[in-house]
């Protein structure tokens, strides 16, 4: 099948009328980077937050060769592969982790611009340090994403930075003359005797958000000598197990590389790294069937940028294939989201532990 921005999808990711593969942005950084990408060779292209492989595809289609790319995702990666094999593209590009070998001598930077300030300040930082001094990075994004305090963060790493015209509620900026690049650094906090490490994107940062609180003020001592803290962000869940309970071993597993990144630095942080092991998953893909006691969950209820209840239920049915018989699912979640009703249909009987003025803490004990 040829190249088509229609015939790009998302799985396997959430799909549905609302939820779209490529936008306006994506379709702007092209055509704005179009002549740079022309004089490229082979390898000089690099891709960051690409979703669903609308750049790193549009652009090998345009004869790009050697593109290397970086997407958080997990569930990005495997729908950029998905629709490259669909297209006959699969083989023109490398994923990689977000690091040097990404990036050294890079010539032109394709970048879907991040939410956190942060994170963008740990890209552009990166990019200004390892890529070729003449590299040109066009960032873009929609609008209503998109801040003037994101073209400071790029100054502070670039002699230049170029706004286009905004088009179909996107733009792109334009950054040339990297200066002063620096790898990232965690940011790091000490919350209810934790110590909290994020990178830059991580939910809720260096801090724990109050629905995880109110679930660590109730999570009893596991059975067993094993937990899972299922979606786990920076890690604090797991790093809080392990410190409670000195015999307990912990995987945390989140399908975030931003996320595993942070998990591992707070494990370290508190000691503990040598009983939390934290994986990149989609959700617990690779967890054999009925072999945990105990599994800990603050789901998400974000798609990309838009709220979706798919998600929980989906880590709620995987939660209840790993589980073993009377196995317990700790979740805590927004008490306008009614999930209880779910757990019992795709765990077991689920009782309330705690609610507060937001969030409700229940335990579902798989049948």
């Amino acid at each position: 099948m040829p190249f088509s921005f229609a015939a790009l999808r998302r799985r396997p990711d959430l799909e549905g009328p609302d939820l779209v593969a490529v936008d306006a942005a994506d379709r702007l950084i092209l055509d704005e980077s179009a002549d740079a990408r022309a004089a490229l060779g082979v390898g000089q292209l690099v891709v960051i937050g690409d979703a669903y492989g609308a750049l790193t595809l549009a652009a090998a289609d345009a004869g790009a060769r050697g593109i290397r790319v970086h997407q958080d995702e997990l569930l990005g990666e495997e729908a950029l592969a998905l629709n490259a094999r669909d297209t006959g593209l699969e083989k023109v590009f490398d994923s990689h982790a977000l690091d040097a070998d990404l990036l050294t001598g890079a010539r032109v930077v394709l970048l879907r611009l991040p939410r956190s300030l942060r994170a963008l300040s740990d890209i552009a930082g990166l990019i200004a340090l390892y890529a070729h001094p003449d590299v040109v990075v066009f960032a873009g994004g929609r609008l209503k994403h998109m801040t003037v305090a994101m073209n400071d963060v790029l100054r502070r790493v670039f002699d230049r930075v170029d706004v286009s015209h905004a088009r179909q509620k996107s733009r792109v900026l334009t950054a040339h003359g990297p200066h002063d690049g620096a790898a990232p650094a965690p940011e790091e906090a000490e919350v209810d005797g934790i110590r909290v490490r994020a990178f830059g994107g991580a939910f809720a940062g260096a801090s724990i958000d109050i629905g995880t609180r109110l679930l660590l003020a109730h999570l009893p001592a596991p059975r067993g000598d094993r937990a899972v803290d299922l979606a786990c962000g920076t890690g604090v869940v797991a790093a809080t197990l392990a410190v409670r309970h000195p015999s307990l071993r912990v995987i945390a597993c989140d399908q975030s590389a931003i996320a595993v990144a942070s998990a591992r630095a707070t494990a370290e942080a508190n000691g503990v790294a040598d009983r939390v092991r934290v994986v990149r998953d989609d959700v617990l893909r690779s967890q054999p069937e009925a072999t945990a006691s105990f599994i800990a969950l603050n789901p998400p209820f974000h798609a990309g940028a838009a709220i979706h209840e798919g998600l929980a239920p989906r880590m709620f049915a995987d939660a209840a294939r790993v589980l073993e018989p009377g196995g317990e699912l700790w979740t805590v979640w927004n008490s306008a989201l009614q999930y209880r009703p779910a757990l019992e249909r795709t765990v077991g009987p689920t009782r309330q532990v705690a609610r507060d003025r937001k969030f409700t803490v229940t335990v579902s004990t798989k049948r």
